[in-house]
């Protein structure tokens, strides 16, 4: 209705393996009018979530890719907005979008465009519209791309069925059709281009003065409930046989067996194009009906093979063609943080924390990818012949961008090992980066207390009470040579209660190298707070010989 249109739509179904990583998306944005750049607003906005959403990392869960990607959005159109000093709005749009990934539909909204579900006859508005109004006449944008530097998006995830309708529309459809005309429409039987160009008829005959748009999509068929392409990969190959040195297998010279056990082989390997010399791990033929296995060892190449970091086993690209189940990495020539820990012989304070850092960049890369390693342990931590540290098992990741495809909590469940995980973990909560970062505070106590913390205790805490009883014991109190302030950090960061731990493994890791003015009264605390345990031990003790001193006097 408007001579120059400032709403942009637009949908992108992209193909097979980008349908699987990272779903269909739909945006809609309504520039607004009194702004200077409406029309340009909105286009930039649905272009950029576009072309940026199918850029951001297959790791990366849909909340944080479309987080980010609003985010940097909204900078830029502010930034536009306040070069211009003709008008105070700017660079403005609303804009929401509906992102179907797996089992689960995200929206991501900011303004007064909305997102509608139609399930089973009934309309449901997902978004709500942030606009207010003015003398009980006029509606204004409370909240819109471009409008203010620090941008609030509302975004919520649900469950998809099969059937399901999602309509997006600007104001200029709503503003003008009842919400029974709307689900009429929408739901009827039909083209789903004509039931949108009914809408926008029905609008405009209404009354409508504005650009008129709408999306609507239907949900005509869903992956299976676990669409990960790492287990239907699995399913088409067999285990690998076993191998013996001299044997070629896809293009890799077996030289020697490096490891076997229940679980896998591990193997030096010589590759026959380039001579290379790497390692090829391969399952066990012990799980071959145990499909949570098999998508666990898929799962490391895949990890390893789409992370960058020196701290982190690298994994070689996968062959065009692979006859057989296997894992081809770079060769670690060293041991393991297990085994250096039995044989280090007295402990070197500085030694460890230089450790303790590698460590925890190799973790921050994994957090920084949306994936946390929630086994973490000195088992799974090589140190090569230099000193170098390598996080060898990705196996067990919990990874955002494959755990929301579907509505439980993670591609296979894997509580980790109870000695070295947080409480949380066990008890079945969804892995955060905190979790890790607890793991790695876990080995830090070990490394420069010699003992575990709590006691020993922490693999047997298996519910809140058994949490609640854990008595944290200084580490100087095993090594004095462990100075206040990085008791106060690796107290902090065995916090039993994960929003009171560090917020990054290497705020963590810094604490241990530079003293924390916070942790260095922590002796002038009361006993109550330094040791609880010891303080009750005490009352008791006091109220014990009270009683007896009173039993006596009376008998």
């Amino acid at each position: 209705r408007k001579s120059d249109n400032e709403d942009c739509i637009g949908i992108r179904v992209p193909a097979d393996a980008q349908l699987l990583a990272k779903g269909v998306v739909a945006v809609i944005a309504d520039g607004v009018s009194a702004a200077e750049a409406g029309r340009e607003a909105s286009h930039t906005c649905v272009t950029n979530f576009l072309s940026d959403y199918y850029a951001t990392p297959e790791s990366w869960t849909v909340k944080h890719s479309g987080t980010q990607i609003l985010t940097a959005l909204n900078r830029w159109l502010y930034g536009r907005g306040q070069q211009h000093l003709r008008s105070e709005l700017g660079y403005v749009s609303t804009l929401s979008a509906a992102i179907i990934k797996g089992r689960r539909v995200h929206i991501f909204h900011v303004g007064d465009s909305r997102v509608y579900r139609l399930r089973d006859g009934r309309l449901q508005q997902l978004t709500r519209d942030h606009s207010v109004c003015v003398d009980g006449k006029q509606m204004y944008l409370a909240r819109a791309m471009g409008m203010d530097p620090h941008l609030q998006v509302d975004y919520q995830a649900d469950d998809v069925q099969i059937g399901d309708r999602f309509l997006l529309t600007t104001d200029g459809v709503h503003d003008f059709i009842d919400a029974g005309t709307l689900s009429r429409i929408s739901g009827s039987a039909g083209d789903a281009d004509a039931l949108c160009a009914t809408l926008i008829d029905t609008a405009l005959a209404g009354g409508s003065n504005d650009n008129v748009s709408c999306q609507l999509l239907c949900v005509a068929s869903l992956p299976a409930a676990c669409p990960d392409e790492l287990l239907g990969l699995s399913q088409t190959l067999p285990f690998a046989p076993d191998l013996e040195p001299g044997q070629i297998l896809d293009g890799y010279r077996i030289e020697s067996e490096i490891h076997a056990s229940a679980r896998s082989q591990l193997y030096r390997v010589t590759d026959t194009a380039t001579g290379e010399v790497l390692a090829m791990k391969t399952p066990s033929v012990n799980f071959s009906d145990e499909p949570d296995y098999i998508e666990s060892f898929m799962l490391e190449g895949w990890v390893g093979r789409r992370l960058s970091s020196p701290y982190l086993l690298k994994a070689k690209p996968e062959r065009t063609r692979r006859s057989c189940l296997y894992n081809v990495t770079e060769l670690v020539q060293g041991r393991t943080l297990e085994r250096w820990l039995s044989h280090r012989g007295a402990i070197d304070i500085s030694g460890c924390v230089d450790l303790i850092e590698q460590i925890g960049r190799g973790v921050q890369a994994l957090h920084r990818r949306d994936m946390v390693h929630r086994d973490l342990k000195p088992d799974n931590i090589m140190i090569d012949d230099d000193g170098r540290v390598k996080i060898i098992d990705l196996g067990a990741c919990y990874i955002g961008g494959i755990a929301d495809r579907t509505s439980r909590p993670g591609a296979a469940v894997h509580p980790g090992t109870a000695t070295w995980s947080a409480p949380e973990v066990k008890n079945g909560s969804t892995p955060t980066a905190a979790a890790d970062q607890f793991s790695l505070a876990v080995i830090a106590y070990t490394m420069l207390a010699g003992v575990a913390p709590y006691e020993g205790k922490l693999a047997a805490a298996n519910n809140v009470a058994d949490v609640v009883r854990l008595t944290y014991v200084p580490a100087a109190h095993y090594n004095p040579h462990v100075p206040l302030w990085m008791d106060g950090a690796l107290r902090r960061g065995l916090s039993p209660s994960p929003e009171n731990r560090y917020g990054d493994v290497m705020a963590f890791c810094y604490d241990l190298r530079n003293p924390n003015a916070d942790y260095m009264t922590t002796q002038a605390l009361p006993l109550a707070q330094r040791n609880p345990l010891r303080f009750w031990q005490a009352v008791a003790g006091v109220l014990l010989l009270v009683e007896l001193i009173t039993l006596a006097k009376l008998f």
